[in-house]
């Protein structure tokens, strides 16, 4: 996936305008113009940060403190010993109760049971886990570009047959024509004509402003947008892929059973798999015990010497240094119950994954059923178009005879342009119920 991601960064994809394109290609400028696209960069430098702050608790921790306080009592000589020593004359103030202290405290982990370890593996695996989850929400746009594609081809086949269906109205509205000057047809019978023709015209206008709203919804999800594209199309040629080619190199891969296994979803409940492990091995840290060696140092009063500080009550300076070793048992009362949690936590995205294969297999079923139903109605359409057009010509005929009526021959046009519209719809549909099933094996 990465790789896919510094391709489509790296060597832009352009498409040129009034220019055919695939549905590969499409798919590909989606992906590539869609926002989420930078939620990996940001994943990714969300996680360097993240275990580089880790990584920094082995470097020393310096803490500074001031203090001043006021206490109620302090060590002092026994009374006895205090007149001993002024019967020497040696007067002994004592500590006062006003203390005072400023001081620097260094410490620095020698050992930590891997704690910081493992806390990276966890920081770096959740960065999987969100990254993996983005390329799920990347992967869903491929299925809305397949829907704004092939409804842009269908509406394409529509905008043609609706050409030709003009076309042959406006042939037999000029063989009419000429009929009512020879006064072999009666004037509305050429009206009549007429009005159909208009009335296809008028579908005409209302398939190139559907064509019109699909071009600038693709337009804008491939980072392409036409905000003011003509009613001749706008600048989205989409390439009809081959029917033979989709059934010799999409469908034989699907005869050996459901596919689904490189969908990303899985991938995203692998990734959370993973981090319950990473999580799981953190536990026994906390069982560890932990080393650190520090040095401490302040200035103030009262100082470590404190017969010294009896005598003078003067401030100075003091230190320490040293090594301190803590074992903190209590992790043992929760370990069991953050075991299961976790376990339980695994149960839960096993069952999430056994319901995404259930319904991804479900749902290649039913696009497998309806490729073949398809396929099953596409095997007859080519006659009913022919035997449609044979009839259409013998209405045409007999009209010219006077032996039927022009709603006659209105009729047995139109039903042979529904027979084409129907062929082109089977086509189509096909065609996306194949991708839909790529989609829904993961194949790219």
């Amino acid at each position: 996936m990465r790789r896919l991601i510094c391709i489509l960064l790296f060597y832009p994809f352009t498409l040129s305008p009034l220019s055919a394109q695939t549905l590969e290609e499409y798919q590909q400028a989606a992906e590539r113009n869609y926002p989420l696209i930078q939620q990996y960069g940001l994943i990714e430098k969300t996680t360097e940060l993240t275990v580089a702050n880790l990584q920094k608790g082995w470097l020393p921790q310096v803490s500074a403190t001031a203090q001043a306080t006021y206490q109620s009592d302090v060590t002092a000589f026994p009374e006895q010993m205090q007149k001993m020593y002024q019967t020497m004359g040696i007067d002994m103030e004592g500590i006062r109760k006003d203390q005072y202290r400023i001081g620097i405290d260094v410490q620095q982990t020698v050992y930590d049971g891997g704690a910081i370890s493992r806390q990276k593996s966890i920081a770096r695996q959740q960065g999987r886990v969100q990254a993996a989850q983005n390329e799920v929400n990347i992967y869903n746009v491929r299925k809305r570009v397949n829907e704004m594609y092939f409804g842009l081809l269908l509406t394409d086949e529509r905008i043609a047959l609706n050409k030709d269906l003009q076309r042959l109205l406006e042939q037999n509205e000029k063989k009419l024509a000429s009929m009512v000057k020879n006064g072999t047809a009666a004037e509305s019978d050429y009206l009549n004509v007429k009005a159909e023709r208009l009335n296809v015209a008028q579908q005409m206008t209302s398939l190139l402003a559907q064509r019109q709203t699909l071009t600038r919804m693709l337009g804008a999800f491939c980072g392409r947008p036409t905000p003011n594209p003509s009613l001749n199309g706008g600048e989205i040629i989409p390439i009809k892929p081959e029917i033979q080619k989709s059934m010799e190199y999409l469908l034989p891969s699907l005869q050996g059973g459901a596919g689904g296994g490189s969908r990303p979803e899985l991938r995203a409940i692998d990734a959370q798999l993973r981090l319950t492990d990473a999580q799981e091995k953190a536990l026994s840290v906390g069982l560890m015990p932990r080393l650190r060696v520090f040095a401490q140092g302040f200035y103030g009063y009262p100082g470590y010497n404190l017969f010294e500080d009896m005598m003078r009550r003067k401030f100075s300076w003091n230190g320490m240094v040293g090594a301190r070793l803590t074992w903190n048992i209590g992790a043992l009362y929760t370990q069991k119950n953050d075991k299961a949690k976790l376990n339980v936590q695994r149960s839960a995205l096993q069952v999430q994954r056994e319901t995404f294969l259930f319904n991804n297999h479900l749902e290649q079923i039913q696009q497998n059923e309806n490729i073949e139903r398809y396929r099953k109605l596409m095997a007859d359409d080519e006659a009913i178009i022919s035997l449609r057009s044979a009839v259409r010509k013998a209405a045409e005929s007999k009209l010219a005879h006077g032996i039927i009526d022009v709603n006659d021959l209105l009729k047995e046009i139109n039903n042979e342009s529904a027979a084409r519209v129907s062929r082109s719809m089977h086509e189509i549909q096909m065609l996306k119920e194949i991708y839909d099933l790529k989609y829904a094996k993961g194949e790219k």
